[in-house]
């Protein structure tokens, strides 16, 4: 019984450490040389806590907002990025949506 109750506990610490990590927006810097702007995108990216503790798709919506901006234009990455956050509620969740915008930009192959 020890060693069950102790297994229920781990599994509990693992589930709650497990949701609460997310993924980082890469942002790395250019030079204009590097690059050439095809212009302006945005997109968003909305995540749930259902009940207040079970994420869906929270954290990872920063990641699925870049990078649907950076598709809608065919491009490899964004600069000048800004983000901006709305959020909302109900009686058994609360909603985060989070809007990326920026400049898409074509990487030039390295000579």
């Amino acid at each position: 019984m020890k060693y069950a109750r102790q297994a229920v506990a781990a599994a509990v610490l693992g589930f709650t450490l497990a949701g609460c990590t997310g993924t980082a927006i890469k942002s790395p810097q250019y030079d204009s040389s590097q690059y050439t702007v095809l212009g302006h995108s945005e997109a968003s990216a909305t995540g749930i806590m259902l009940f207040g503790i079970i994420p869906i798709g929270q954290n990872s919506r920063f990641v699925r907002a870049q990078t649907a901006a950076i598709q809608a234009k065919g491009g490899d990455a964004l600069i000048n990025t800004q983000i901006q956050e709305k959020w909302f509620w109900a009686w058994v969740l609360s909603g985060y949506t989070t809007k990326i915008s920026g400049d898409v930009v074509k990487l030039k192959a390295a000579q």
